[in-house]
């Protein structure tokens, strides 16, 4: 029991996140409580009713606010999500709980409409922890079971991506002795050079350069499978996992890449292509 209770489960302590959850609450309990309006809150019609359901509602969302966004700032050292588990989980769902029924049980007793009464409170305590302690335990085996799918499907995307990298480019030229094979990780760009293309690549930390006898279409044609290779500009095809600094200017982009004494060109044709591009990657 106890081993299952120290089971590791996240504290989520995104305060931006926090604030949704807590409007998003604070609004579902107004309206639950305008739609079925419990605790002789009827007739609706009656101001001091309208005002009692608009009470609750604050109620809940200052109790969540303190809950979920002053204590975590206050006291960082008992919300670290690495060292949070399944009882803390279950502990601090119920402290919301008591803290929610407590202040609505208070302002009921300060309107005269019930007592204050520590067993009620202790009661729906009770009741409560079966029913958390299942649904913190369905969500950390839901949380456990996505998180492994997803780690599954990333190591296949790394694994693709890695063996991309190994892939071997052929450029073909037009005369045999300039054919040209390098890595694909090894590839920096290409540009045209009237009637050749001019290939740089790395090799043993330095950049080198050949001349290859054929046009820059055939070489995007080469390029075309691989998503970091981006054809920047009607001269540029470029590797953008070797671009070192983006600048810009009136005319676009400029692409500088380390040991490179020039800077390739992103013209303004490419520019939303080349962003989306780097987002994605």
């Amino acid at each position: 029991m106890f081993k299952f209770l120290k089971k590791p489960y996240p504290f989520n302590d995104d305060l931006k996140h926090n604030a949704k959850i807590i409007i998003f609450i604070s609004i579902a309990v107004l309206i639950f409580l305008f739609i079925f309006r419990p605790y002789d809150l009827k007739p609706l019609a009656n101001p001091e009713n309208f005002y009692r359901i608009i009470a609750l509602a604050v109620i809940t969302f200052v109790s969540l606010s303190l809950n979920l966004l002053i204590l975590p700032s206050l006291f960082p050292k008992l919300f670290i999500s690495e060292k949070w588990n399944i009882g803390k989980e279950i502990l601090w769902n119920l402290w919301l709980l008591f803290t929610i029924t407590s202040g609505n049980l208070l302002y009921y007793s300060y309107i005269g409409l019930l007592e204050f009464d520590f067993a009620l409170i202790f009661k729906i305590i009770i009741y409560s922890l079966i029913p958390i302690s299942i649904l913190i335990t369905l969500n950390q085996n839901r949380m456990l079971r996505s998180n492994l799918k997803t780690a599954i499907d990333l190591n296949i995307k790394l694994q693709e991506r890695k063996s991309s990298q190994e892939k071997m480019l052929f450029f073909e030229s037009d005369y045999m002795k300039d054919n040209l094979s390098i890595k694909v990780s090894a590839f920096l760009f290409v540009r045209s050079a009237n009637n050749y293309i001019e290939v740089f690549w790395l090799e043993d930390g330095k950049i080198q350069n050949q001349m290859v006898r054929s046009s820059l279409k055939k070489a995007e044609e080469i390029l075309k499978d691989y998503k970091f290779i981006f054809k920047c500009h009607r001269s540029y095809i470029v590797n953008i996992n070797h671009i070192e600094k983006i600048s810009g200017n009136f005319q676009g982009y400029r692409l500088s890449i380390n040991g490179l004494d020039f800077q390739i060109p992103v013209s303004q044709n490419y520019i939303s292509k080349f962003k989306e591009i780097i987002q994605s990657n």
